[in-house]
């Protein structure tokens, strides 16, 4: 590293600077020191071997908070040309044209974003390739406001029950906010349409059988005090947090992979782990039964669609 107001980091195979690496993203709070953007590249060198697989290929959509995070937030899509060329860039359709997507496929570039105060990855379920056809499903598990977190820890656990039903391995994540997210590798061969309708129906199926706790109403007037069951990230030009991904909330929570079992967790709860914590749950491999290839979704639809009309 050299001093002054640029260091610079091995990352991988290249060397990334981290400009102003003293200023601090996160504050100090009650049970967390101050985050500097320094140790926000740090995590995310760290934690590069596990998050990369989730990330390669994919288009992402950067959540930037150039002040801190109580400063203003950036969303960003396009790529900016400042950025190095060896960043590899995904052009996708958007209606009326293209946008061109930062994709993150190496640690080095995992750095340069984290020097750019990207906190937050938000990936595509697709992959560049073949934009149109997610290789992911999602189930978004929020509480309603107010609700406590066992809600949601027993939506999940119902959740899985029925994938399970379904054969469709799935991986449970703490989404560093305030929920769960219950996600299904697919193959890739149907496009969003079809998988947004799979998951609509098996959110549907779930609330006929506990109708006074779940719900898949979109207008909040209409939810009550019942968790939401939400399926529309799957869509074409969505995203969702990454795993492994900071969020920008007290503490620096990360969203993080865990067991079925560690949901039975008394002291789990949506901000569970921290940049200090993550990458130690992570190398613990807790989605090491998930397969490495997703699963066609044709027979889990006829055993859906059995369920449904029984």
């Amino acid at each position: 590293m050299s001093g002054g107001d640029v260091r610079r980091v091995r990352a991988g195979r290249r060397t990334v600077e981290v400009h102003r690496p003293d200023k601090v993203l996160f504050p100090a709070g009650e049970r967390s020191g101050a985050c500097s953007k320094e140790d926000l590249v740090s995590y995310y060198r760290a934690v590069a071997p596990l998050m990369l697989p989730h990330l390669r290929g994919r288009p992402l959509m950067l959540e930037r908070h150039p002040d801190g995070v109580g400063g203003p937030r950036f969303m960003q899509k396009n790529t900016p040309d400042h950025y190095p060329e060896w960043i590899t860039r995904a052009e996708v359709a958007k209606e009326g044209g293209t946008v061109c997507h930062t994709v993150c496929d190496d640690t080095a570039t995992l750095a340069y974003l984290a020097d750019q105060a990207c906190v937050t990855l938000h990936r595509w379920l697709s992959r560049a390739g073949r934009a149109d056809r997610p290789d992911v499903m999602i189930f978004d598990l929020d509480p309603a406001d107010g609700s406590a977190f066992d809600a949601v820890r027993e939506a999940a656990g119902q959740l899985g029950e029925l994938l399970d039903e379904l054969r469709l391995p799935s991986g449970l994540m703490t989404t560093g906010s305030r929920g769960l997210h219950v996600v299904v590798p697919v193959d890739g061969g149907d496009d969003f349409d079809t998988v947004r309708a799979f998951a609509r129906d098996a959110a549907d199926l779930l609330v006929t059988r506990h109708p006074g706790r779940l719900t898949t109403a979109a207008r909040k007037k209409d939810r009550g005090d019942r968790l939401y069951l939400d399926v529309q990230r799957n869509a074409y030009a969505q995203t969702a947090v990454a795993p492994f991904t900071v969020r920008a909330l007290p503490g620096a929570p990360v969203a993080t992979p865990i067991t079925w079992e560690q949901l039975r967790d008394p002291d789990l709860g949506p901000r569970r782990w921290t940049v200090a914590d993550a990458a130690d749950q992570g190398r613990t491999r807790p989605w090491s039964g998930l397969p490495g290839r997703g699963r066609a979704l044709g027979p889990a639809r006829r055993r859906l669609d059995a369920l449904r009309q029984a």
